[in-house]
Formats: structure tokens, C-alpha cells, sequence
């Protein structure tokens, strides 16, 4: 059952709800820096849409905004998670739709940032999740404890090719969910609700060509590692990062710790954090731009070039709002 947008649909009285404002774009794009931007010029809040970022004590490598730099500007969904829990896009869904509604109550504007692309359709569009059934997902798991994921996903391939393509095999937990969407419903996992918003929305794109944001990926990366990655996710292990199925698996903190198993050197892994996401960025480019609803705007190449981003996302978002009205 989708979740509803409560107070999103309403605001204080006699007072028309704002449009939802959305931020996207691949990684590196600068979509944090230019929401709290907006956030400042429309008295808004940021909701978090990026879903690395909403483990507690991953900040380096996530590029999180320090509190220092958020310019008192209020956040939702950082932080909410400890590195051993799952994410679920479920649970994000219900609780981000009712910070929305808090923030509409409030009489303030929704900003909604960040570069997980499921994550912005639950919350934004009609989006529903098919039921679970915990006798016929037990028994998947089992078939994969005996007979190995591999299996399952081959299964899963012959049923449901681009879901399969999406999942690596050895993904147990998304492989054996798939399978159960297909056995509960009949329909294959990969199908995703046509591009309808819940509630009224306005979505600004930040786009970059692919060369600018490898060499922004490139010195991210170097800074991240300057910074304290390394220490940061020694630290994250005794809070129980390698039993997070979520958490381990993002990038910047999955090669770093076969860095500290001693697999990889520091320069390899280096190379290898910059070369998993320059393809991040590709994936999350490719998830967003084939949405009509998107209006693109060049993303900032530095920080003095954030007031010129802002400017245009402002002129965007104003043009919805007279446009809504």
C-alpha cells in the first residue's frame, strides 16, 4: 500500500501547500551544496534522499555536508541508521513522507536531495510495494543456503532478465525478494510505476559532461582519503560495518576495508574507489535522464559557481510555483 504524504497535501490554514522541490543528478553534481542554497532562499528543509547517507558515522566517505556548512539549514534522513542495519526503501518511503508533511505544517518548503534513484520515486511518486510473504521468502532462503544464489539468480534471469541484470548474483537478499515479488504477483520485480507524483512536485536536474565529473570524482576521492576515510571506516568496524549488508557494500567503504584486510594497497585502492564511482555517477545519470519531468541545469563546476546554479534552480522552481497557482 503506497504510503500517503500526510500534511503534504495541506498546509497551515489558508495557506497554499508548496510544490515539493527535488534535487538530482549523478554523484559530484553538487546537489547538496545547491539545496541548501535553495533550502535558504525559500525557507525550506532538506530531506535526504541519498541512501549511504543515512548511516551514522559514514560522513567522509559519502561526501556528507558538515553541520558547520549546512548554515543552520534543518535535515531529515541523515543519520538514522547504524551501520549494521539495512536500508529499506519501504521504511524511507513512510518516514520521508511524513517529515514532508511536518515540514509543510510548519509552513515551510520540502527540499529533497540526492542521488539514490529508487529512493526519490518511492518518496516522490505513486510508488507501491508489492506484499511479502514470510513462508514463501523462507523458503527461498533456504533453497539458497542448499543450492547457492547462483541458482536463484539464474533462476531469476530466465523470469526476469533486467532484474537479474541489476543484481549481482551473489546479492542473496535481493535475489530471493525478486523471486518472491514474481511468486506473490505474477509480475516481474524490474517493473517500476510510470512517472506520476504523489504530490504535486517540481524537479531540477544538475548535470555535468562525463570528463568534468571524472576529474571532480578524481580529486573527491583524493580528498576523501586525505581526510580520514581510511580511519573512518576502521572506526565504523567495531560498530558492526562488516555485518551490514547495506552499509559494507557502498562504495569508498566496500574497497577500503579489503584495503585494511590487507588485499589492496593504498594506491590500488584509490583507484579502485574513483573507478566504482565514475560508475556510480554513469548509473545514477542514466537512472534520472530519461524522466520527462526533469528540467536540467548545468551543475556548478566549484563552489563560487553555486550562486549561479542556485539562481537557475530558483528560476525553475518559481516558474512551477506561478505556473501550480
Amino acid at each position: 500500500m503506497v504510503a500517503s504524504l500526510p500534511g503534504a497535501m495541506t498546509g497551515p490554514a489558508d495557506t497554499p501547500t508548496p510544490l515539493i522541490v527535488a534535487v538530482v543528478g549523478a554523484t559530484a553534481t553538487g546537489k547538496s551544496a545547491v539545496a541548501i542554497q535553495v533550502a535558504l532562499e525559500l525557507g525550506g528543509e532538506v530531506v535526504n534522499a541519498d541512501a549511504m547517507q543515512f548511516y551514522r558515522g559514514m560522513d567522509i566517505g559519502t561526501a556528507k555536508v558538515p553541520v558547520s556548512e549546512r548554515h543552520a539549514v534543518p535535515h531529515h534522513q541523515l543519520d538514522v541508521l547504524e551501520v549494521n542495519q539495512d536500508a529499506s526503501v519501504a521504511r524511507f518511503q513512510a518516514e520521508a513522507r511524513a517529515d514532508i508533511g511536518r515540514i509543510h505544517a510548519r509552513g515551510h518548503r520540502a527540499i529533497v536531495a540526492g542521488g539514490s534513484g529508487l529512493y526519490h520515486r518511492a518518496l516522490l511518486d505513486e510508488f507501491s510495494f508489492p506484499a511479502t510473504d514470510p513462508a514463501v521468502r523462507a523458503a527461498l532462503e533456504a533453497r539458497a543456503e542448499d543450492e547457492g544464489p547462483g541458482v536463484l539468480h539464474r533462476e531469476l534471469a530466465a523470469i526476469d532478465p533486467e532484474a537479474a541484470a541489476k543484481i549481482p548474483p551473489q546479492n542473496t537478499k535481493r535475489v530471493v525478494r525478486a523471486l518472491e515479488i514474481v511468486a506473490l504477483t505474477g509480475s516481474v520485480a524490474s517493473s517500476l510505476p510510470r512517472h506520476t507524483y504523489a504530490a504535486p512536485t517540481v524537479t531540477v536536474g544538475l548535470a555535468a559532461p562525463y570528463e568534468v565529473l571524472d576529474a571532480r570524482i578524481d580529486a573527491r576521492v583524493d580528498a576523501m582519503w586525505e581526510a580520514g576515510l581510511v580511519e573512518e571506516v576502521r572506526g565504523l568496524q567495531a560498530k558492526g560495518l562488516r555485518e551490514g549488508v547495506t552499509a559494507r557494500r557502498a562504495v569508498g567503504y566496500a574497497e577500503t576495508l579489503r584495503h585494511l584486510d590487507g588485499e589492496w594497497d593504498a594506491a590500488t585502492t584509490r583507484a579502485l574507489i574513483a573507478q566504482h564511482t565514475r560508475r556510480l555517477a554513469r548509473k545514477q545519470a542514466q537512472w534520472f535522464r530519461p524522466d520527462p519531468r526533469v528540467t536540467w541545469i548545468d551543475a556548478p563546476v566549484d563552489a563560487a559557481d553555486v550562486p549561479r546554479a542556485t539562481a537557475q534552480a530558483l528560476a525553475v522552481i518559481r516558474a512551477a510555483d506561478a505556473a501550480a497557482t
